[in-house]
């Protein structure tokens, strides 16, 4: 487990980061009602797993995402509303397990190819988790809003859900930059020591 100290507090800090900057939308341009910041944290939380899963593969990278889930839902009762943290966890837990999966799959494949569709899937996944368990049914975030600047019309939550998404799409692909990089630092799974 000490190898895995530092990807546990990375990913303890991108949970309880993105649980805090959810609350907060994105004012400028015109996006309160589409964007919140921690669409722009959260995303790193994939980079964590994914680089934990090459490394460790993913028995060690199943073991940050119950240790960062344990620890950031802890956190995030207490620095989040409730409904926040239980949607946040649920969400987490489930999308990131699921990313877990899809990258040891594709794990052999092209360089790129597990990061990119391991955060997409998993991104989907928690995307949708996250904001119904977290805003449906909320009087506040239930408003109708045009989704996806379209003309047709939303819950707010949805078309925050949207807009996440989009953006979570948008950093798995520049994610693969720092990914790409860090590969070259992190020696893969089979030239690994086994996660203890």
């Amino acid at each position: 487990m000490r190898n895995l100290a530092p990807a546990i507090a990375a990913m303890t800090l991108v949970v309880v980061a993105s649980n805090i900057l959810v609350q907060h939308p994105v004012t400028a341009f015109g996006l309160a009602d589409k964007l919140t910041w921690g669409a722009f944290a959260y995303p790193v939380a994939f980079l964590v797993t994914d680089l934990t899963n090459r490394r460790f593969g993913p028995s060690g990278a199943r073991r940050v995402v119950y240790c960062g889930f344990a620890i950031a839902v802890g956190l995030s009762i207490w620095l989040a509303t409730p409904r926040i943290a239980v949607a946040s966890a649920t969400a987490f837990l489930i999308g990131q397990l699921l990313d877990v999966s899809v990258f040891a799959q594709l794990r052999r494949q092209k360089w790129w190819r597990a990061p990119l569709f391991a955060s997409l899937a998993g991104s989907a996944v928690d995307t949708v988790l996250f904001f119904t368990l977290a805003f449906a049914g909320v009087a506040s975030m239930s408003g109708p809003t045009a989704l996806l600047g379209s003309a047709f019309t939303a819950p707010l939550w949805a078309n925050l859900a949207a807009f996440d998404f989009l953006v979570k799409a948008l950093a798995a692909g520049a994610l693969l930059a720092p990914y790409g990089v860090l590969m070259n630092a992190i020696r893969p799974l089979e030239a690994a020591p086994a996660a203890r």
